[in-house]
Protein backbone atom coordinates (compact mmCIF):
# COMPACT_ATOMS: atom_id res chain seq x y z
CA UNK A 1 0.00 0.00 0.00
CA UNK A 2 1.18 3.48 -0.79
CA UNK A 3 1.78 5.83 2.14
CA UNK A 4 -0.13 8.41 0.12
CA UNK A 5 -3.80 7.41 0.34
CA UNK A 6 -4.93 9.46 -2.67
CA UNK A 7 -2.59 7.45 -4.90
CA UNK A 8 -4.41 4.18 -4.44
CA UNK A 9 -6.74 4.79 -7.35
CA UNK A 10 -4.10 6.23 -9.67
CA UNK A 11 -2.76 3.08 -11.28
CA UNK A 12 -2.28 3.09 -15.06
CA UNK A 13 -5.15 1.81 -17.16
CA UNK A 14 -4.40 -1.32 -19.17
CA UNK A 15 -7.74 -2.21 -20.77
CA UNK A 16 -8.80 -5.83 -20.45
CA UNK A 17 -5.32 -7.35 -20.59
CA UNK A 18 -4.52 -9.31 -17.39
CA UNK A 19 -1.46 -8.02 -15.56
CA UNK A 20 0.84 -9.69 -13.06
CA UNK A 21 1.34 -7.34 -10.13
CA UNK A 22 4.14 -6.93 -7.65
CA UNK A 23 4.57 -4.47 -4.78
CA UNK A 24 8.00 -2.84 -5.12
CA UNK A 25 9.22 0.37 -3.59
CA UNK A 26 10.41 3.20 -5.81
CA UNK A 27 14.01 2.11 -6.36
CA UNK A 28 12.88 -1.42 -7.19
CA UNK A 29 10.36 -0.07 -9.73
CA UNK A 30 13.16 1.92 -11.39
CA UNK A 31 15.31 -1.20 -11.42
CA UNK A 32 12.47 -3.08 -13.12
CA UNK A 33 12.18 -0.39 -15.81
CA UNK A 34 15.93 -0.46 -16.45
CA UNK A 35 15.88 -4.25 -16.64
CA UNK A 36 13.09 -4.15 -19.22
CA UNK A 37 14.87 -1.53 -21.33
CA UNK A 38 18.08 -3.55 -21.36
CA UNK A 39 16.28 -6.82 -22.03
CA UNK A 40 14.20 -5.62 -24.96
CA UNK A 41 16.65 -3.39 -26.84
CA UNK A 42 20.30 -4.31 -27.23
CA UNK A 43 21.10 -0.65 -27.96
CA UNK A 44 20.36 0.26 -24.33
CA UNK A 45 23.30 1.14 -22.09
CA UNK A 46 23.27 1.99 -18.37
CA UNK A 47 26.28 3.77 -16.91
CA UNK A 48 27.45 6.19 -14.23
CA UNK A 49 29.51 6.33 -11.08
CA UNK A 50 29.25 3.00 -9.18
CA UNK A 51 26.36 1.86 -11.38
CA UNK A 52 27.89 -1.59 -11.94
CA UNK A 53 27.76 -2.20 -8.19
CA UNK A 54 24.09 -1.26 -8.01
CA UNK A 55 24.52 2.45 -7.39
CA UNK A 56 24.35 4.34 -4.11
CA UNK A 57 20.60 3.73 -3.89
CA UNK A 58 20.65 0.24 -5.50
CA UNK A 59 18.62 1.29 -8.54
CA UNK A 60 20.90 -0.64 -10.91
CA UNK A 61 21.29 -3.67 -8.65
CA UNK A 62 22.11 -6.95 -10.49
CA UNK A 63 21.95 -5.33 -13.93
CA UNK A 64 25.69 -5.68 -14.62
CA UNK A 65 25.51 -9.35 -13.64
CA UNK A 66 22.56 -9.98 -15.94
CA UNK A 67 23.64 -7.92 -18.97
CA UNK A 68 27.40 -7.73 -18.76
CA UNK A 69 30.00 -5.03 -18.32
CA UNK A 70 29.73 -3.81 -21.93
CA UNK A 71 26.15 -2.62 -21.34
CA UNK A 72 26.14 -1.74 -17.61
CA UNK A 73 29.35 -0.16 -16.42
CA UNK A 74 31.04 2.34 -14.15
CA UNK A 75 32.42 5.63 -15.43
CA UNK A 76 35.11 8.01 -14.16
CA UNK A 77 34.02 10.63 -11.65
CA UNK A 78 33.22 13.20 -14.32
CA UNK A 79 29.65 14.39 -14.74
CA UNK A 80 30.59 16.37 -17.84
CA UNK A 81 32.14 13.23 -19.28
CA UNK A 82 29.14 11.06 -18.38
CA UNK A 83 26.66 13.33 -20.14
CA UNK A 84 28.97 14.03 -23.07
CA UNK A 85 29.44 10.29 -23.59
CA UNK A 86 25.64 9.81 -23.41
CA UNK A 87 25.10 12.45 -26.09
CA UNK A 88 27.62 10.77 -28.38
CA UNK A 89 26.06 7.35 -27.84
CA UNK A 90 22.57 8.65 -28.57
CA UNK A 91 23.77 10.44 -31.69
CA UNK A 92 25.04 7.09 -32.97
CA UNK A 93 21.71 5.36 -32.38
CA UNK A 94 22.28 3.91 -28.93
CA UNK A 95 19.84 4.30 -26.00
CA UNK A 96 22.02 5.60 -23.15
CA UNK A 97 20.64 5.85 -19.62
CA UNK A 98 23.18 7.84 -17.64
CA UNK A 99 23.13 8.30 -13.89
CA UNK A 100 24.38 11.35 -12.04
CA UNK A 101 25.00 10.01 -8.56
CA UNK A 102 23.36 13.01 -6.88
CA UNK A 103 21.54 15.87 -8.59
CA UNK A 104 23.84 18.22 -6.67
CA UNK A 105 26.69 17.09 -8.95
CA UNK A 106 24.99 17.81 -12.27
CA UNK A 107 26.36 21.34 -12.58
CA UNK A 108 29.65 20.39 -14.31
CA UNK A 109 27.44 18.76 -16.98
CA UNK A 110 25.25 21.86 -17.38
CA UNK A 111 27.02 22.95 -20.57
CA UNK A 112 26.64 19.51 -22.16
CA UNK A 113 22.93 19.38 -21.32
CA UNK A 114 22.04 22.95 -22.27
CA UNK A 115 24.37 23.67 -25.19
CA UNK A 116 24.53 20.21 -26.74
CA UNK A 117 21.73 17.83 -25.70
CA UNK A 118 18.94 20.41 -25.74
CA UNK A 119 19.94 21.85 -29.12
CA UNK A 120 20.67 18.65 -30.99
CA UNK A 121 17.34 18.00 -32.73
CA UNK A 122 16.81 21.74 -33.44
CA UNK A 123 20.26 21.98 -34.98
CA UNK A 124 19.70 18.90 -37.15
CA UNK A 125 16.62 20.48 -38.73
CA UNK A 126 15.03 18.46 -41.52
CA UNK A 127 17.66 15.71 -41.37
CA UNK A 128 15.63 13.90 -38.72
CA UNK A 129 18.64 13.55 -36.44
CA UNK A 130 17.93 13.40 -32.73
CA UNK A 131 19.32 12.02 -29.51
CA UNK A 132 16.05 10.50 -28.37
CA UNK A 133 16.41 7.68 -25.90
CA UNK A 134 19.00 9.63 -23.93
CA UNK A 135 17.91 9.73 -20.31
CA UNK A 136 19.87 11.26 -17.45
CA UNK A 137 18.69 9.94 -14.08
CA UNK A 138 19.56 11.71 -10.87
CA UNK A 139 18.47 11.38 -7.21
CA UNK A 140 17.32 14.74 -5.88
CA UNK A 141 15.88 16.48 -2.86
CA UNK A 142 16.21 16.52 0.88
CA UNK A 143 16.54 13.53 3.17
CA UNK A 144 16.98 15.56 6.36
CA UNK A 145 20.75 15.22 6.64
CA UNK A 146 22.22 15.81 3.19
CA UNK A 147 23.38 19.37 3.83
CA UNK A 148 25.05 21.51 1.17
CA UNK A 149 25.95 18.87 -1.41
CA UNK A 150 23.40 16.08 -1.12
CA UNK A 151 20.00 17.76 -0.75
CA UNK A 152 19.52 20.05 -3.73
CA UNK A 153 16.58 20.16 -6.13
CA UNK A 154 17.91 21.79 -9.31
CA UNK A 155 14.98 21.04 -11.61
CA UNK A 156 13.96 24.67 -12.19
CA UNK A 157 17.37 25.46 -13.72
CA UNK A 158 16.54 23.12 -16.61
CA UNK A 159 12.89 24.03 -17.11
CA UNK A 160 14.05 27.18 -18.89
CA UNK A 161 15.66 25.15 -21.68
CA UNK A 162 13.69 24.13 -24.80
CA UNK A 163 14.66 20.69 -26.04
CA UNK A 164 14.91 19.04 -22.63
CA UNK A 165 12.10 17.20 -20.90
CA UNK A 166 12.13 17.30 -17.10
CA UNK A 167 10.28 14.53 -15.27
CA UNK A 168 9.81 13.74 -11.57
CA UNK A 169 7.73 10.76 -10.37
CA UNK A 170 5.91 10.52 -7.06
CA UNK A 171 5.58 6.76 -6.53
CA UNK A 172 6.74 3.33 -7.75
CA UNK A 173 4.02 2.83 -10.39
CA UNK A 174 4.57 6.34 -11.69
CA UNK A 175 8.35 5.92 -11.73
CA UNK A 176 8.29 2.77 -13.85
CA UNK A 177 5.79 4.07 -16.39
CA UNK A 178 7.35 7.52 -16.71
CA UNK A 179 10.89 6.15 -16.98
CA UNK A 180 9.94 3.75 -19.77
CA UNK A 181 8.16 6.60 -21.57
CA UNK A 182 11.27 8.76 -21.15
CA UNK A 183 13.47 6.06 -22.67
CA UNK A 184 11.10 5.85 -25.65
CA UNK A 185 10.97 9.63 -26.11
CA UNK A 186 12.67 11.38 -29.05
CA UNK A 187 13.91 14.16 -26.76
CA UNK A 188 16.62 13.97 -24.10
CA UNK A 189 15.02 13.57 -20.68
CA UNK A 190 16.23 14.54 -17.22
CA UNK A 191 14.59 12.09 -14.86
CA UNK A 192 14.77 13.33 -11.27
CA UNK A 193 14.07 10.81 -8.50
CA UNK A 194 13.20 12.06 -4.98
CA UNK A 195 15.66 9.97 -3.02
CA UNK A 196 13.72 10.20 0.23
CA UNK A 197 11.01 8.14 -1.51
CA UNK A 198 13.26 5.31 -2.71
CA UNK A 199 12.30 3.14 0.26
CA UNK A 200 9.40 5.12 1.71
CA UNK A 201 6.44 3.52 -0.05
CA UNK A 202 5.33 0.45 -1.94
CA UNK A 203 2.35 -0.02 -4.19
CA UNK A 204 1.10 -2.48 -6.76
CA UNK A 205 3.06 -2.21 -9.98
CA UNK A 206 2.65 -4.41 -13.07
CA UNK A 207 5.65 -6.64 -13.75
CA UNK A 208 5.09 -6.09 -17.48
CA UNK A 209 6.24 -2.96 -19.26
CA UNK A 210 3.95 0.04 -19.62
CA UNK A 211 4.32 3.75 -20.32
CA UNK A 212 2.67 6.77 -18.76
CA UNK A 213 2.29 9.88 -20.93
CA UNK A 214 4.89 12.60 -20.61
CA UNK A 215 3.77 16.23 -20.27
CA UNK A 216 0.41 15.16 -18.87
CA UNK A 217 -0.49 16.12 -15.31
CA UNK A 218 -2.74 13.95 -13.18
CA UNK A 219 -5.54 15.00 -10.85
CA UNK A 220 -4.89 12.60 -7.98
CA UNK A 221 -7.72 13.99 -5.84
CA UNK A 222 -10.69 16.02 -7.00
CA UNK A 223 -12.01 19.03 -5.10
CA UNK A 224 -14.12 22.17 -5.46
CA UNK A 225 -12.69 25.06 -3.42
CA UNK A 226 -8.88 25.02 -3.75
CA UNK A 227 -6.36 23.61 -6.25
CA UNK A 228 -2.94 22.51 -4.99
CA UNK A 229 -0.34 21.88 -7.69
CA UNK A 230 2.78 19.96 -6.75
CA UNK A 231 5.13 17.15 -7.80
CA UNK A 232 7.45 14.59 -6.24
CA UNK A 233 7.86 14.21 -2.50
CA UNK A 234 5.81 17.29 -1.42
CA UNK A 235 2.66 15.58 -2.69
CA UNK A 236 2.76 13.46 0.46
CA UNK A 237 2.94 16.58 2.63
CA UNK A 238 0.10 18.12 0.63
CA UNK A 239 -1.96 15.00 1.30
CA UNK A 240 -1.54 15.36 5.06
CA UNK A 241 -2.32 19.08 4.97
CA UNK A 242 -5.39 18.50 2.79
CA UNK A 243 -6.80 15.89 5.16
CA UNK A 244 -6.49 18.29 8.11
CA UNK A 245 -7.78 21.36 6.24
CA UNK A 246 -10.81 19.59 4.81
CA UNK A 247 -11.75 18.43 8.28
CA UNK A 248 -11.23 21.83 9.90
CA UNK A 249 -12.69 24.09 7.19
CA UNK A 250 -15.37 21.90 5.64
CA UNK A 251 -14.01 22.31 2.11
CA UNK A 252 -12.82 20.00 -0.66
CA UNK A 253 -9.37 20.46 -2.17
CA UNK A 254 -8.13 19.31 -5.55
CA UNK A 255 -4.59 17.95 -5.81
CA UNK A 256 -2.72 17.96 -9.14
CA UNK A 257 0.58 16.19 -9.79
CA UNK A 258 2.52 17.82 -12.64
CA UNK A 259 4.69 14.71 -13.19
CA UNK A 260 6.45 16.41 -16.15
CA UNK A 261 7.87 19.81 -15.18
CA UNK A 262 8.77 20.84 -18.71
CA UNK A 263 7.00 20.96 -21.06
CA UNK A 264 4.23 20.92 -18.46
CA UNK A 265 0.48 20.41 -18.75
CA UNK A 266 -1.00 23.91 -18.58
CA UNK A 267 -4.46 22.79 -19.67
CA UNK A 268 -5.09 20.46 -16.75
CA UNK A 269 -3.90 23.03 -14.22
CA UNK A 270 -5.98 25.84 -15.72
CA UNK A 271 -9.11 23.69 -15.91
CA UNK A 272 -8.71 22.87 -12.24
CA UNK A 273 -8.18 26.48 -11.13
CA UNK A 274 -11.05 27.76 -13.28
CA UNK A 275 -13.23 25.33 -11.35
CA UNK A 276 -11.93 26.03 -7.83
CA UNK A 277 -10.96 29.73 -8.06
CA UNK A 278 -7.99 29.31 -5.71
CA UNK A 279 -4.50 27.94 -6.29
CA UNK A 280 -1.44 26.99 -4.26
CA UNK A 281 1.79 25.70 -5.81
CA UNK A 282 4.10 23.60 -3.63
CA UNK A 283 7.61 22.36 -4.37
CA UNK A 284 10.76 21.54 -2.45
CA UNK A 285 13.21 23.53 -4.58
CA UNK A 286 13.83 27.21 -3.81
CA UNK A 287 10.79 29.41 -4.28
CA UNK A 288 12.89 32.07 -6.05
CA UNK A 289 12.42 31.54 -9.83
CA UNK A 290 11.17 28.04 -9.16
CA UNK A 291 8.66 25.91 -11.04
CA UNK A 292 5.93 27.53 -8.96
CA UNK A 293 6.70 30.94 -10.41
CA UNK A 294 5.91 29.75 -13.93
CA UNK A 295 2.79 27.90 -12.81
CA UNK A 296 1.55 30.91 -10.86
CA UNK A 297 2.16 33.26 -13.80
CA UNK A 298 0.31 30.92 -16.15
CA UNK A 299 -2.65 30.73 -13.76
CA UNK A 300 -2.74 34.54 -13.51
CA UNK A 301 -2.78 34.82 -17.29
CA UNK A 302 -5.26 32.03 -17.98
CA UNK A 303 -7.65 32.08 -15.03
CA UNK A 304 -7.45 35.62 -13.62
CA UNK A 305 -11.17 36.36 -13.79
CA UNK A 306 -11.97 33.17 -11.88
CA UNK A 307 -9.53 33.74 -9.02
CA UNK A 308 -10.98 34.37 -5.57
CA UNK A 309 -7.55 34.82 -3.94
CA UNK A 310 -3.95 35.45 -5.00
CA UNK A 311 -2.00 32.42 -6.17
CA UNK A 312 0.33 31.27 -3.41
CA UNK A 313 3.76 29.68 -3.85
CA UNK A 314 5.39 27.49 -1.24
CA UNK A 315 8.94 26.27 -1.76
CA UNK A 316 12.28 25.97 -0.10
CA UNK A 317 13.67 29.17 1.32
CA UNK A 318 16.18 31.01 -0.88
CA UNK A 319 19.20 29.83 1.06
CA UNK A 320 21.65 26.97 1.00
CA UNK A 321 20.73 23.74 2.74
CA UNK A 322 22.34 23.92 6.16
CA UNK A 323 22.72 20.52 7.83
CA UNK A 324 21.18 21.39 11.21
CA UNK A 325 18.32 23.41 9.69
CA UNK A 326 17.53 21.24 6.66
CA UNK A 327 14.10 20.20 7.85
CA UNK A 328 13.13 23.85 8.38
CA UNK A 329 14.20 24.84 4.89
CA UNK A 330 11.59 23.00 2.84
CA UNK A 331 7.77 23.11 3.02
CA UNK A 332 6.13 20.90 5.59
CA UNK A 333 2.48 19.96 6.18
CA UNK A 334 2.05 22.86 8.63
CA UNK A 335 3.17 25.49 6.09
CA UNK A 336 0.87 23.98 3.47
CA UNK A 337 -2.05 23.92 5.94
CA UNK A 338 -1.44 27.59 6.78
CA UNK A 339 -1.40 28.46 3.06
CA UNK A 340 -4.75 26.72 2.59
CA UNK A 341 -6.17 28.66 5.55
CA UNK A 342 -4.93 31.99 4.17
CA UNK A 343 -6.36 31.21 0.76
CA UNK A 344 -9.85 30.21 1.87
CA UNK A 345 -10.07 33.14 4.31
CA UNK A 346 -8.84 35.77 1.83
Amino acid sequence: MSIFPYMLGSQPVYGDTPRTLQTPNLFQAINSALDHALRTDERTLVFGEDVAFGGVFRCSMNLAKDFGSERVFNTPLSEQGIVGFAIGCAAQGMKPIAEIQFADYVYPAFDQLVNEAAKWRYREGATGGNIGGMVVRMPCGSVGHGALYHSQSPESLFTHIPGLRIVMPRSPAQAKGLLLASIACNDPVLFLEPKVLYRAAVEQVPMEAYELPLSQAEVVKEGKEVTIVSYGQPLYLCSSAIAAAEKDFGISIELVDLRTLYPWDRETVLQSVQKTGRAIVVHESMVNAGVGAEVAATIQEGAFLRLEAPVQRLGGWATHMGLVFERFNIPDATRIYDAIKRTVEY
